[in-house]
């Protein structure tokens, strides 16, 4: 949309309020409202200010002042707010310089589409990424000096199989709840009314279900779109997942792994390059793909241990990330094999068709961070010719301790992870996409705040192991 087109928009929607949003490096999304009446088409030059001290990863108190600046292209009605409300994403930037803020992670994913076009490689990169979550009715959790727990319930969940009360004995067992029909469904009409919300919102759905673990565990699959917008469109998909989801008095996680010995939740990523109309990713080579393709893999498999600090940047994404849970530990490609890293999808010969799937990222990623960090993984594999080796088309589960110790695996923590990204990070840098600043901010956040902090905590189940040792 143009600036006029939006105020048009807010004009025949009758829209009271506009809610401007953004993101912060560790991918929580923050929002400020004003009356309508203070949005006009200089708004989209001039911005609207704000303070970003207290924003985690951002800026020092004493350089706290910056401008929100509406991209009209994101504008759409908000399908939750009593008052009329009109939606749109901000860019960040400096009031006295006018540049945009270096650690604004919808920035960072802008640079890496403008260096893209300005390789000469390809002009548009096409993400398209599965974000799983859960379905929970109540959820508590503490942690002081003295205690820690969490408690998860779940009207699915396969622990309350014993439940007395209200209980008609569909659940799915655990690791088996792939595809069920209601009542083993319970979240049908529920997902059915996410996608309504997401459609009315602009976003283009291909399918939804009940993904393999117990507990309301759920997939919608969005359709592929370029690098900014599907981050966009990542943002707004879990905002309308969590509101739906509250409407009805449910609470949803994008936690990777809430529930033990149950499959955890993926951001499988379905990635493809293009240029001037045509798709750069098939060809003759192996299951249909390009060499250009094969060396993407070879970028992505070469740089996964530092990506894994970006895709997978919880603590918790390491408990996704073990074996025998579907989880892509290892790191190979194949087609067909969703036990690779990397997974060249097979459903259609069209050469529009290919791409290739990177398995590893989950949902608690910063999506602009994420999307930018594989392009540029994948670019520096194109931009050195980097060889996969050769695929792996075993369940790589069942491959002998001898075969396994020519795969290289990921990092077992996101403490290994952020050792990677603090070695690897050189091809993250092409092109001023990331910064040595942001990178050594973003290592430093989550070493502080994340890894150091889980590591100083006693566990629960230390007390089961230890106390009477």
């Amino acid at each position: 949309m143009s600036p006029q087109e939006v105020l048009e928009l807010a004009k025949n929607s009758d829209a009271k309020q506009l809610d401007l949003r953004f993101t912060d490096i560790p991918s929580l999304q923050h929002h400020v409202s004003y009356p309508i009446s203070e949005l006009e088409e200089s708004s989209f030059e001039d911005g609207f200010g704000m303070d970003g001290s207290s924003i985690r990863g951002w800026a020092a108190i004493h350089e706290s002042d910056m401008l929100l600046i509406p991209d009209p292209n994101t504008a759409v009605m908000d399908p939750f707010a009593e008052t009329p409300t009109l939606i749109m994403y901000g860019d960040v930037k400096d009031p006295i310089t006018k540049q945009r803020y270096e650690r604004d992670p919808r920035w960072i994913a802008q640079k890496a589409e403008m260096y893209l076009r300005n390789s000469g490689i390809a002009d548009t990169a096409y993400f398209g990424a599965e974000a799983e979550f859960f379905i929970f009715d109540n959820v508590s959790f503490d942690q002081n000096q003295h205690s820690a727990y969490y408690f998860v319930d779940a009207e699915e969940g396969r622990w309350n199989s014993g439940r007395r009360d209200n209980n008609l004995g569909y659940r799915p067992r655990y690791k088996e709840g792939y595809f069920p029909v209601p009542p083993t469904d319970h979240y049908q009409d529920l997902r059915s009314e996410m996608v309504q919300a997401m459609l009315k919102c602009g976003l283009t759905i291909e399918c939804h279900h009940h993904e393999v673990a117990t507990g309301g565990q759920c997939e919608i699959d969005q359709r592929f779109d370029t690098l900014v917008r599907s981050a966009d469109n990542m943002m707004m998909y879990k905002y309308i997942i969590r509101n739906v989801a509250n409407q009805y008095g449910k609470t949803v996680t994008f936690m990777p792994k809430p529930i033990f010995a149950d499959n955890g939740s993926g951001m499988h990523t379905h990635q493809s390059l293009w240029k001037e109309g045509k798709p750069l990713f098939a060809g003759d080579c192996y299951a249909g793909v390009s060499q250009l393709c094969l060396n993407y893999i070879g970028g992505l498999l070469k740089h996964a241990r530092a990506l894994s600090a970006i895709i997978a940047p919880t603590t918790n994404s390491y408990k996704r990330l073990v074996p025998g849970y579907e989880a892509p530990v290892n790191l190979a490609y194949s087609r067909r094999n969703r036990s690779a890293a990397c997974r060249i999808p097979m459903y259609s010969a069209s050469p529009k068709a290919k791409r290739v799937e990177f398995r590893p990222p989950d949902p608690a990623a910063n999506p602009y961070l994420a999307f930018s960090a594989m392009m540029m993984a994948g670019l520096d594999g194109i931009l050195n010719k980097l060889n996969p080796g050769e695929p792996l088309d075993k369940d790589i589960y069942d491959l002998s301790p001898e075969e396994m110790k020519s795969v290289p695996s990921m990092p077992g923590s996101l403490e290994e992870a952020l050792n990677s990204l603090e070695d690897d990070h050189a091809f993250l840098l092409r092109g001023d996409v990331f910064t040595e600043e942001l990178i050594e901010t973003y290592i430093d956040y989550k070493r502080k705040n994340e890894a150091d902090a889980v590591r100083l905590r006693p566990h629960p189940y230390e007390f089961a192991l230890y106390y009477d040792i």
